[in-house]
C-alpha cells in the first residue's frame, strides 16, 4: 500500500528529463554527441542523450516553420552545464566550430560562463565554478 505524505509536507522533487523537439533529431543528437559528450540513446520513437548525467528526450517537431523566439523572451532560456577549465573547453569548441554567442568572462569572483547557440538555436551556457564560491 502507498504510504501518503502528511498535507502540508515539502514536495521533494527530483529533475527527470529535458525535452528538445527538432525538424531532424538524428543530426541534433549527433551534434549533441560530437561537440558536448552527450551519450545517445535510441529509443522507439526518439532518440534520447544522457549529457552530463541529465536525460534529454529528442523528438521530431511536427512538420510547420518554426522559428526560435528572440532573445529575451518568456519560458525557456537555456541550460547551463559546467565544466573544468572553460577556457580550453571554449577554445576546443571553437575549433570544431562551434557558434558562441557570449565569449567567456568572469560574471562575478569564482564564476566565469560564456554561451554558445546548439541546434535549433538552443542557447546553451557553459560554467565554471571555484569550489570555495559554491
Amino acid at each position: 500500500m502507498h504510504e501518503q505524505s502528511p498535507p502540508n509536507a515539502p514536495l521533494v522533487t527530483t529533475w527527470d528529463h529535458v525535452h528538445l523537439r527538432t525538424p531532424d533529431p538524428e543530426t541534433t543528437a549527433r551534434w549533441y554527441e560530437d561537440m558536448l559528450g552527450a551519450e545517445v540513446v535510441h529509443s522507439p520513437g526518439r532518440i534520447d542523450l544522457i549529457l552530463g548525467g541529465q536525460k534529454v528526450f529528442i523528438l521530431k517537431s511536427p512538420d510547420g516553420d518554426f522559428t526560435a523566439p528572440r532573445h529575451p523572451h518568456l519560458g525557456l532560456d537555456h541550460f547551463g552545464l559546467q565544466v573544468k577549465d572553460i577556457d580550453r573547453v571554449a577554445a576546443a569548441l571553437k575549433a570544431k566550430g562551434v557558434e558562441f554567442t557570449t565569449e567567456p568572462f568572469t560574471i562575478r569572483p569564482g564564476q566565469r560562463i560564456c554561451f554558445l547557440r546548439g541546434p535549433d538555436n538552443v542557447s546553451i551556457e557553459l560554467l565554471e565554478r571555484d569550489s570555495k564560491y559554491l
